[in-house]
């Protein structure tokens, strides 16, 4: 009887060691899911290279990890942003879009939904065809993508857009 019940002993506390291990290995993988689906600002885009795109809303994705703003831009001004405490900033260089780049759909990176409300937004804040003006950076692989710091729209109210870059305008 009683190496009965040492037994089962033996079989609860190996069921009971399995179950933390298991449980720990869920909580590990479920850590790791958002890190592999997201990047880091400087992987994608670079700060140095500002951007400031005027043009009308073609659709506002409003979704997880980010939201994007698509454009039809018909002005774009660029500039390489100088950063530090006796910083002089650079002027626009500002044109119409070229050829190729009228083709493109202008695609500017926003925070996450969540983090758009806290700053004002709503999934109705941008409509088809509103003209806006959004300042950001331009993306390392010279794309038509950016990440937006702020958007202006046509009646001068500004909102920030949750930038991953981490500096606000």
């Amino acid at each position: 009887m009683k190496q009965q019940a040492n037994s089962r002993c033996r079989d609860i506390r190996g069921a009971m060691k399995a179950s933390a291990l298991t449980s720990i290995a869920a909580v590990a993988v479920a850590a790791a899911l958002p890190l592999a689906a997201h990047h880091s600002f400087s992987a994608e885009f670079d700060a140095s290279k500002e951007i400031r795109a005027t043009g009308s809303v073609t659709r506002l994705d409003w979704q997880n990890p980010h939201g994007w703003i698509h454009l039809t831009v018909t002005e774009l001004c660029e500039r390489t942003a100088v950063r530090g405490p006796n910083a002089v900033e650079n002027e626009w260089a500002c044109r119409a879009p070229n050829a190729a780049e009228k083709e493109a759909d202008w695609a500017f990176e926003l925070g996450s939904p969540n983090g758009l409300m806290r700053q004002g937004w709503s999934r109705n804040s941008l409509k088809s065809g509103d003209v806006v003006t959004v300042l950001g950076s331009r993306a390392r692989d010279g794309s038509s993508n950016s990440n937006a710091r702020s958007v202006t729209m046509a009646d001068g109210k500004r909102l920030f857009a949750g930038s991953s870059e981490g500096a606000t305008p």
